[in-house]
């Protein structure tokens, strides 16, 4: 409580010696659409001083009385200039023009331009939707997830998988919001696809580093993913039809200048090209994912708006009418949006979480299903507070209700008993305060303090169990509701930035991080049915602590963006398998786990040309990320198997003319880390494999190149635009390793050999996208 209080007296300190300031606040929105810009920049011309909007569009700028020109700036828009005269608090509104200029279109305002080098934020990576589409992705989809990849210290493991790897962490150590709605799986077959639809994203940003105190429950980042809302003007849609998939929305005022809505679905048909097969069995076969966004907002004053939004999506598959597999997610939120007056403002969330998956085998008449998954109901208030225009602070509170579906399974065969194990249910809590200061004009800072609580109650049963933690020794049985075993801790954040001259800065950052959920996985590329559970008496809370630094610098007018920065990551309380471990339909999971410590470090290279015609980047990392537990690899440091040294991405794209537009990607990195057989021995007339060292080995480099271009005609009507979209994805058909396997050689039986299995070699795409 101190620490609290110590907190408001800096921020209150300020607020006193600024009583003879003003204040000007609103909201900045599309002209065409009436939306609200997230990152809508406002620049004081005469201070060389502004703000961002948040993700409500609003904005608030303390100033002393006087005439100021604000500039007020979006991507692809045009700027707008407003003279005012401030001598009380003024409210103003400001709609902003999309840009006619398509060359020009990713030209912003100085303040924007410079904000990687004045901003305190570090490790930090924003994008929008513009930015994406121009990118070579695979079957043609514009895919936040893939984007996100081609930034340093961001990875995957390769094709076909699941998660993403930031800066070492694990894919469970990641925080995945979709409208403040957390998603337990991000992916769409097998990680081809990711669950967010290019159509209806507004915003995208990721965390590696420097997390806000608002965020909790993840260790390694924050991927923080915003809906836009629909057009409050006109009725409109648009759409794609692809290859493989195609995608359509439809979004426009349900009430006109107070409500709106969007509804954006996707659907694969791949496995109706199945149906062409001369297997019988193949063509029996179904294979796709279909996902629904939608939100809808309605202004019930000018100073009361809710929003509710959500998300539903599944993959399916079905082998011949014998096995069968299913997963997804559903999402939902209820926002209410309240300004007190232009310094003080709040947001209240109902959010509903779910992800679930199912597997089905069918014998005859017979059939066996097991399921798993995890419910989460949240209640949050958030408050964002602009007592001047040094400080900006923010401060709130969350409760979630979580409810595990361990793995079980049920059977309709006679000899064959159905098993429910029973669900885990736990309470999470987590008060948050931070501030946004600057000191001086060189010196500002962004620290803040979150405490988070994790209560595991009933009903359910609690083991105790010997020191080795091998033998259950005792059973206690708690009721509905009853507390049995609580963790908690506090957690700091502190990042800053200190201006060396207009163009270049360095920057620090520290935080602390508590997670009180593990992901359990025995595959090196991740799979629906991974386990989530939480902590318990025997399984503690992951602890991740994390500090970086780097150096900033802007070249030629902001037109080059460069950084390197520098980290350092210590993860306690580690799990992982022990040897021949049984997780399925197991009470008892705790006999099955080890428990150790991990450690990443790295430094980031980033180049990024902005402005023009020709834009890009190149990132490249440099990093190691290992792991020590006890009873593995004779208790010896190994790397982690999403450890890569070197990681390099090259994105360019050229706007040869308003029509024409190429782009194009390469990628490099240091093959994933392994455990392979080193020899083999007989036993019982069979061939036994022997392995040593965990991830001793390497799989091959992985390497591949993208290439993409986008047509859009010239003459179009006046509410009808289309374009089409030519891309190749893995263009000199490298056949990177999906698995690798061992098998007895052909040509020397008693032999080993290795068998390399690809996914994809060549695969061409081409979309037409539509608007009307």
């Amino acid at each position: 409580m101190r620490l609290i209080s110590c907190f408001l007296l800096l921020v209150i300190s300020a607020s006193v010696f600024a009583q003879d300031n003003v204040t000007i606040s609103g909201k900045i929105r599309d002209k065409e659409t009436g939306e609200e810009l997230i990152g809508a920049t406002v620049f004081v011309e005469e201070l060389k001083t502004g703000a961002v909007a948040d993700f409500d569009g609003f904005y608030s700028i303390t100033l002393q009385s006087g005439y100021y020109t604000l500039r007020f700036n979006f991507i692809g828009y045009e700027p707008v200039l407003k003279e005012v005269k401030l001598l009380q608090n003024e409210h103003l509104n400001i709609v902003l023009s999309q840009s006619s200029n398509q060359l020009a279109a990713v030209e912003v305002s100085a303040f924007r331009n410079d904000e990687n080098v004045k901003s305190a934020e570090m490790g930090v990576i924003k994008l929008n939707a513009a930015e994406m589409k121009t990118i070579p992705v695979l079957f043609g989809e514009s895919d936040v997830m893939k984007t996100l990849t081609l930034m340093p210290g961001v990875a995957t493991t390769g094709d076909g998988n699941t998660g993403l790897y930031v800066r070492g962490g694990g894919p469970d150590q990641n925080l995945i919001l979709m409208d403040g709605a957390p998603l337990y799986n991000a992916s769409h077959l097998l990680g081809f696809f990711s669950v967010f639809n290019g159509e209806a994203l507004d915003d995208v940003t990721l965390y590696k580093g420097g997390i806000p105190a608002n965020y909790g429950g993840r260790i390694s980042s924050v991927l923080d993913v915003k809906l836009r809302d629909g057009n409050k003007e006109k009725l409109t849609t648009s759409g794609g039809l692809g290859l493989i998939s195609s995608r359509l929305t439809l979004e426009g005022p349900l009430v006109k200048d107070k409500s709106s809505f969007i509804i954006s679905g996707r659907r694969t048909y791949a496995d109706q090209f199945l149906r062409f097969s001369k297997n019988e069995t193949i063509n029996n076969s179904i294979l796709y994912f279909y996902d629904m966004n939608f939100k809808m907002d309605y202004k019930i004053s000018e100073k009361d708006k809710i929003f509710f939004s959500g998300y539903h999506g599944r993959d399916v598959f079905d082998y011949n009418e014998m096995l069968s597999f299913d997963w997804g997610n559903t999402a939902g939120t209820l926002r209410w949006n309240h300004i007190f007056n232009d310094k003080l403002l709040m947001n209240t969330s109902l959010i509903y979480s779910k992800y679930d998956y199912s597997f089905n085998i069918f014998i005859d008449e017979s059939e066996v299903t097991l399921f798993s998954g995890i419910e989460d109901v949240n209640l949050k208030v958030d408050w964002d507070w602009f007592p001047n225009d040094n400080n900006k602070v923010k401060f709130g509170i969350s409760t979630i209700l979580h409810d595990f579906s361990m793995p079980s399974f049920r059977s309709n065969i006679e000899d064959m008993e159905s098993m429910d194990v029973p669900n885990k249910n736990a309470i999470e809590t987590g008060i948050y305060i931070q501030n946004e200061q600057k000191l001086t004009e060189r010196l500002s800072v962004n620290y803040g303090l979150r405490y988070s609580i994790f209560n595991l109650r009933g009903p359910g049963e609690v083991y105790d169990y010997d020191d080795e933690v091998e033998r259950v020794t005792d059973t206690t049985s708690y009721k509905s509701d009853h507390i049995y075993k609580s963790y908690g801790g506090l957690e700091p954040r502190l990042s800053l930035v200190y201006l060396l001259d207009e163009h270049s800065s360095v920057k620090m950052s520290y935080n602390r991080g508590l997670q009180y959920l593990h992901l359990l996985s025995n595959t090196s590329a991740g799979s629906p049915s991974d386990l989530w559970i939480p902590v318990s008496n025997v399984i503690r809370p992951q602890i991740g602590n994390q500090f970086s630094t780097g150096y900033f610098r802007n070249f030629l007018d902001n037109m080059f963006e460069t950084s390197v920065e520098v980290y350092y990551k210590t993860m306690d309380n580690i799990v992982d398998y022990k040897n021949g471990a049984n997780i399925l339909f197991n009470p008892t999971i705790e006999t099955e786990l080890l428990f150790g410590r991990g450690w990443a470090y790295g430094t980031e290279f980033f180049i990024k040309k902005r402005v023009g015609a020709f834009t890009g980047w190149v990132g490249y990392t440099i990093s190691r990320s290992m792991r020590q537990i006890e009873g593995i690899n004779n208790d010896k440091a190994y790397p982690q198997r999403y450890d890569r040294t070197h990681d390099l991405n090259i994105l360019l794209s050229y706007a040869i003319n308003p029509k024409w537009t190429l782009s194009g990607t390469w990628i490099y990195a240091t093959g994933n880390p392994v455990t392979f057989p080193v020899g083999q021995y007989e036993y019982e007339g069979r061939l036994v494999s022997f392995y040593t060292e965990r991830n001793a080995h390497r799989l091959p480099a992985y390497h591949r190149m993208d290439l993409s271009a986008t047509y859009n005609p010239k003459k179009q009507g006046k509410r009808f635009h289309s374009s089409w979209n030519f891309s190749i994805f893995n263009v000199y058909a490298r056949e990177n390793p999906f698995m690798i396997t061992f098998r007895e050689s052909e040509i020397n039986p008693g032999r080993q050999e290795a068998v390399r299995t690809a996914l994809f070699r060549i695969v061409p795409s081409v979309t037409w996208n539509f608007k009307f």
